[in-house]
């Protein structure tokens, strides 16, 4: 197969979220995929088998286990498929649903990509499980912005939201990661959105994920985009919503997600990012 190296949502190689892409999977099986995506390491890894219509089939595997959606693989995906085969408009089928991405190239020629989730939603989440989820994470109610309340949120994976009342909070991460693991596995969360808003638009976040096998993400698009919809269904921001997300500075790679937030409460989430070929 042809692997391909992308760094997604930074234009700097040394930042950003690392992502395996392989644009043409046709006849791997599941197994080969799993063992490619543990070896290579990158928090996910994607297959694509073309169709014949021009779309795509997409599925992403992390170090440990397959992910139904990853929006930093899909950035990465597509500017690798833009730079072999032009950009434009591309329909990958991902098992959490169809996704529409755009990509384009700016005067740099530096290729930039917007996807669409599919439709978002919020679940609350049970005081058991959010007390576990803070005992895990090593934190306290008091650690909590009481303006973001604990909420479950999915834009093709599901992602736990918990706000930080303070960027040293968000900072200082140190969880238990057996406990932490074990949890999301159970529940059949995907990463844990940790944020902390700067203002009305901007957000720091950072995302442990222990059941995929990796400490944390640089950058998660599916979060973001899981993010912009629970903002929007709280109302917690006024939409439209052009939103600025900060990512993988406390790890020392950092990322820029931007994230669009259509005023119409069934639409997708638009995720938009940068990648480049890690050399």
């Amino acid at each position: 197969m042809d692997l391909l190296r992308y760094v997604a949502f930074s234009t700097d190689p040394q930042g950003g979220n690392p992502a395996g892409v392989v644009l043409d999977a046709t006849g791997l099986d599941e197994t080969t995929m799993a063992a490619t995506a543990a070896e290579v390491g990158y928090s996910e890894t994607a297959f694509v088998v073309p169709r014949r219509d021009g779309a795509l089939d997409i599925r992403y595997f992390s170090p440990k286990n397959e992910v139904p959606f990853c929006g930093h693989a899909t950035i990465a995906t597509a500017v690798a498929h833009a730079r072999l085969h032009g950009a434009g408009d591309l329909l990958l089928h991902t098992q959490a649903g169809p996704v529409p991405v755009t990509t384009s190239v700016g005067p740099d020629g530096t290729v930039t990509a917007t996807l669409v989730s599919v439709e978002p939603r919020t679940e609350a989440l049970a005081e058991a499980d959010l007390a576990e989820l803070l005992a895990a994470l090593r934190w306290s109610p008091a650690d909590l912005d009481p303006a973001l309340p604990p909420r479950a949120a999915y834009a093709g994976a599901w992602h736990p939201v918990i706000a930080a009342a303070s960027r040293e909070r968000l900072a200082d991460l140190d969880y238990d990661r057996a406990a932490l693991a074990e949890l999301m596995a159970r529940r059949d969360w995907t990463t844990i959105t940790l944020v902390r808003r700067e203002s009305e638009s901007v957000f720091h976040a950072r995302n442990p994920f222990p059941p995929g096998g990796v400490v944390e993400d640089p950058a998660t698009g599916a979060a973001a985009a899981a993010l912009g919809g629970y903002l929007r269904e709280l109302g917690l921001i006024a939409t439209p919503a052009r939103l600025t997300v900060h990512q993988g500075a406390d790890m020392g790679r950092p990322s820029l997600i931007t994230v669009g937030v259509p005023a119409d409460p069934a639409a997708g989430i638009e995720v938009t990012g940068t990648a480049v070929p890690i050399p």
